[in-house]
């Protein structure tokens, strides 16, 4: 099969997420990194691409320069991924899809539901694919875990308990450090600083694994460290579809915390609970019988946790092989659009504007609980 080309909008040189894009997209041979617009200055942005092997017309100095230069070009990129700050989001993924591009853009999607809803709206005019890099989706045991729960296995669901909880902003005196004082700044990072980050990631995996949207929702902010703007953390409680009830804990105050990433989920007939920072594991307790753990890779796993491994049990896989899960799943379903093919739901998986609008309806929420005494409001 044909590789595709692929592009990628920021993740410049010292960037941790431009690196895992970049190693993620080629993982599986599905992409060649072809273009980039790398960095907001133009000449490292030019330079750096150079660096990393683009021709050198295919190393731009801005969004808009890529754009102009691609659209119209015979083996132009069928895919682009933003990795650029929040604010960004929504002009460059409109911009794109409006010429008819395939977008990954980082989470958040957008700031507002508002431009969600356009984003939704252009991806679906334009028969564009539009996904949202919720990565940790992608880590073979939680595609087990969305499988038992959604096949039937824990009976029905009453409960899902889940954290994004790291300590890593703790240092009052890092209100100065330009990589962390952005996340804190409204113009930056929007209504919303470490529920948009991290929150968002917990609880698009609670949808993911269920199959569910959250309905309603209350919601406490914090501002921990004297001086931020936006809540340092956060916890919500949530009703889902079908009477789930949902906690939510998210902190970048959580002293000690490394990263925090866990969920568990509890039904009528057994519970299950992952952690990210043993990902290999799935802990699988069923009513009245002792807690059994399953690990990446045994046979006895479904086919979709199965396909996502690449290495035998025993052996680490992690972060870039989650992002890589996803890059190919969207690489099936650019195949099947080139086709004219309905894309099989049930065979490809990624997170999709529309799931991308879902969680920026719940921080827009979330927020204005918040500000309202933790007032139980709807998801519209």
């Amino acid at each position: 099969m044909k590789k595709l080309n692929w592009g990628l909008i920021g993740g410049g040189e010292g960037s941790q997420i431009g690196l895992t894009h970049r190693v993620a997209s080629t993982h599986d041979n599905y992409f060649n990194f072809v273009a980039g617009a790398l960095d907001i200055d133009t000449e490292k942005a030019k330079k750096y691409g150079v660096n990393l092997g683009l021709a050198e017309d295919r190393a731009y100095g801005s969004w808009q320069e890529m754009l102009e230069g691609e659209k119209n070009r015979p083996d132009k990129i069928d895919l682009v991924t933003i990795a650029t700050p929040n604010s960004t989001h929504f002009e460059i993924t409109k911009a794109f899809l409006e010429n008819g591009f395939h977008v990954m853009c980082e989470k958040p999607l957008t700031m507002t539901s508002e431009e969600a809803r356009q984003i939704v709206e252009i991806s679906q005019k334009t028969k564009t694919i539009c996904a949202v890099n919720y990565g940790y989706t992608g880590y073979p045991m939680v595609i087990q875990a969305r499988h038992m729960v959604q096949s039937g296995q824990l009976g029905k669901i009453r409960l899902i308990v889940s954290e994004f909880a790291h300590g890593h902003h703790s240092d009052a005196a890092d209100m100065d450090n330009p990589r962390i004082r952005w996340r804190y700044d409204p113009k930056l990072a929007g209504n919303s600083s470490i529920l948009t980050d991290c929150g968002i990631h917990a609880l698009n995996m609670a949808t993911f694994v269920t199959g569910q949207k959250i309905q309603k929702l209350s919601a406490d902010f914090a501002s921990c460290v004297e001086g931020r703007k936006l809540e340092d953390d956060a916890m919500i409680n949530y009703r889902m579809d079908n009477g789930i009830v949902g906690r939510l804990w998210t902190s970048a105050v959580a002293l000690g915390n490394q990263h925090g990433l866990t969920i568990k989920i509890f039904g009528e007939n057994g519970s299950l609970k992952w952690s990210q920072e043993q990902p290999n594991q799935l802990y699988y307790t069923p009513l009245n019988q002792p807690t059994q753990i399953l690990e990446r890779g045994m046979p006895s796993l479904c086919e979709q946790s199965l396909n996502a491994s690449r290495v035998t049990a025993g052996h680490t896989e992690g972060f870039l092989d989650a992002f890589a899960n996803l890059y190919m799943q969207i690489a099936k379903a650019i195949y099947q659009n080139n086709k004219g093919e309905k894309i099989d739901n049930n065979k490809i998986w990624f997170p999709t504007a529309t799931d991308g609008k879902h969680s920026i309806d719940i921080v827009e929420q979330a927020v204005k609980s918040a500000k309202n005494g933790s007032k139980w409001l709807d998801i519209i």
